[in-house]
């Protein structure tokens, strides 16, 4: 179980100072564990701008947008992720898309995250209430860490006109329609990272 926060760049001064680094124009939401057995770390969010990407360090859960960075129709949606280290047991990142409301009650969204032990997975988020898993499997395309701790995942996700294609390291790893729990695509694209990770992000972009 989680309990979601919103924090936004111009909230409290609690958020401000959480948020001071972190890139023009971006938003986070903060998804706090409510899992004895599963806790977040102590400290602050980190989100800072890095090269030409993202840097996250994640002690608690986030999705991270910019209101500006939206998109309809057919599109592809990439972004490259490295993981700095692997964290103590499995957690994923990756691309969130078809956001709405992120702010509020009635967030909703997809995601498309890959972790350590090779798995990817693709979920919806249904307001406050919770997710739904619409599907989770082991691939040889999910790179995982190597000798250093690191591991580089390349993630798409190519939205058609009746499916859409999730795309690890060049590979297809799974189709879905565009109907039912995945029928809703347009709308805000970003990012999601799970608690305990430290991840840097490249290349977010969203193409017709």
């Amino acid at each position: 179980m989680r309990r979601s926060i919103y924090i936004s760049m111009l909230g409290v001064a609690v958020a401000a100072a959480i948020l001071a680094q972190a890139p023009k124009g971006w938003k986070m939401r903060v998804d706090r564990s409510t899992s004895a057995s599963d806790p977040d770390a102590s400290g602050s969010i980190k989100f800072v701008t890095m090269g030409a990407g993202f840097h996250a360090t994640n002690p608690q859960a986030a999705v991270y947008w910019n209101p500006a960075n939206t998109v309809s129709g057919s599109y592809i949606l990439k972004a490259t992720f490295t993981l700095m280290k692997p964290s103590g047991h499995t957690n994923y990142y990756g691309l969130v898309f078809g956001g709405s409301d992120l702010e509020g009650p009635q967030q909703k969204y997809l995601y498309f995250t890959v972790a350590q032990d090779g798995t990817w997975l693709i979920k919806r988020r249904d307001g406050d209430s919770g997710t739904t898993t619409i599907a989770q499997q082991a691939s040889n395309a999910v790179k995982t860490p190597d000798g250093s701790g690191k591991s580089i995942n390349a993630l798409e996700v190519r939205v058609g006109a009746d499916k859409i294609d999730y795309v690890v390291n060049g590979t297809v790893v799974r189709t879905t329609p565009k109907s039912g729990l995945t029928a809703k695509t347009d709308g805000i694209y970003g990012i999601r990272i799970n608690h305990l990770l430290e991840v840097q992000v490249d290349g977010l972009t969203a193409a017709k």
